[in-house]
């Protein structure tokens, strides 16, 4: 067994050796040991919740849109390859313009 040292949270708690070399394993052993673990486990609801943490912390989250989006997407890209938007800069000159109008009129 091992103390760990007087500062910290967790001074003075002993551990034994094999949580310390789990606590001192880098990325890729840690994957490897999970992978090895995950493969042994057959309960289906267990294996969505690791699903579901893992898509949580993913790198590459995917976004699952609805048809009713996708068309929306479908149809603000013709829009924009038609010309019909309106730039930044100009929509920021329309709404100063339309905060100068409103705040006159509070006046």
């Amino acid at each position: 067994m091992r103390t760990l040292p007087k500062a910290g949270l967790l001074s003075g708690m002993k551990f034994n050796s094999i949580i310390f070399k789990a606590i001192e394993m880098n990325a890729v052993e840690l994957k490897s040991i999970l992978i090895h673990r995950i493969t042994e486990i057959d309960d289906v609801s267990f294996l969505e919740a690791i699903r579901t943490i893992l898509d949580s912390k993913s790198n590459k989250q995917r976004i699952s849109l609805t048809a009713e989006q996708q068309a929306d997407i479908q149809e603000s890209r013709k829009q924009i390859a038609q010309g019909l938007f309106v730039g930044q800069e100009e929509l920021d000159t329309e709404i100063g313009k339309w905060l100068c109008v409103k705040s006159d009129s509070f006046s």
